[in-house]
């Protein structure tokens, strides 16, 4: 960032303050805090310029350790407290930080509708399928038959997958990353902040205590580039330990093929186009689970659409010059009042 033609450069030590970081020892939280500290450096927007806000859970304790201005708001509502910030305040660049329970349950709501409303906001969404703060509980997206502390006896439902309710709201931005991927986190992370609209980052996060593993089948070191498949807009969709394997389209469906063998080439294999207007494909994508098809991380779909926040400063300048308003006072006056003695 440029101010008075100095260019300005920032480093993620710039970001951090000086609080103790309290969460356990090896929670994916650290890792997902440090790539955000370099993502904003990288992104150079100074600190107070920069929001932080959070609702209720291990992962919305994050505002504690920013340099920047944060709020740690309530359960479920911070979603609906970065929308208000963020249309008071249009110039700052905000983030929030929400749990799969703080932002898919008793935040569902407020979720959907920002994501409907395309409020100009990073939503960064850490995904460990399970409540930690209050002691291990089965969450929305905790896999049917799930043994927890409130499913004793195995969940009798289906989990929410976050992708589908952001393509279901009408999302713009959808990407996803895992803990143990720094780079491909900071990447997207990157990519969100350049979004103009609500950018959704799904993590996929490991809680040590009361879900340790529960992404082992896509992490594992020994298995990941044959079970996750890293899109790069443009780039032909080809994973695998030595990248021969590739996404084809299989009727409506898509299919995981190996380059060269039952007469699949290159050719074959789709190219990634994160900014096509239909979500058809983007949806597929990713629904993968790392099972069948491999599970999708990096920017999945990244498309133009108006504004929330844009759209209500511009309609507040037309009504102003309009109807001469010069206060919200002159507004509230403006129709019908009398006066009680």
């Amino acid at each position: 960032m440029e101010e008075n033609n100095i260019k300005q450069e920032y480093q993620a030590k710039d970001y951090k303050n000086q609080q103790p970081v309290r969460w356990c020892p090896g929670c994916g939280d650290h890792a997902v805090l440090n790539v955000l500290h370099k993502a904003m450096a990288e992104l150079g927007v100074p600190p107070h310029q920069t929001a932080v806000i959070s609702g209720i859970g291990c992962s919305s304790r994050l505002p504690y350790y920013m340099n920047t201005y944060g709020f740690h708001t309530i359960h479920g509502r911070g979603g609906a407290v970065a929308t208000g910030f963020k249309v008071a305040n249009p110039d700052m660049m905000v983030w929030q930080v929400c749990g799969d329970g703080d932002g898919l349950a008793i935040g569902g709501n407020h979720f959907i509708h920002e994501v409907r409303r395309n409020v100009d906001l990073n939503l960064l969404l850490l995904n460990n399928k399970i409540y930690g703060l209050t002691k291990g509980q089965y969450s929305p997206t905790s896999d049917r038959g799930f043994v927890s502390k409130s499913s004793p006896y195995g969940t009798t439902e289906d989990p929410f997958v976050p992708a589908e309710l952001a393509f279901g709201a009408r999302g713009t931005f959808f990407a996803r990353s895992i803990d143990v991927e720094l780079k491909i986190s900071q990447e997207v992370m990157l990519a969100a902040a350049k979004h103009k609209g609500l950018s959704i980052v799904e993590l996929l996060q490991n809680c040590m205590i009361f879900n340790n593993g529960i992404h082992n089948y896509i992490t594992d070191r020994a298995t990941r580039a044959d079970r996750t498949i890293h899109l790069v807009h443009g780039e032909k969709m080809v994973f695998g330990a030595e990248m021969n394997k590739g996404l084809v389209q299989d009727g409506f469906g898509l299919k995981a093929v190996t380059i060269g063998e039952d007469g699949y080439t290159m050719d074959d294999v789709l190219v990634h186009d994160a900014h096509c207007e239909s979500n058809f494909l983007h949806q597929q994508l990713a629904m993968m689970d790392g099972h069948e098809l491999p599970l999708a991380i990096g920017v999945i779909r990244d498309v133009e659409a108006p504004n929330y926040d844009t759209a209500v400063a511009e309609q507040v300048e037309e009504v102003k010059a309009k109807k001469g308003f010069t206060c919200l006072r002159d507004m509230i006056v403006a129709g019908d009042t009398w006066e009680v003695k």
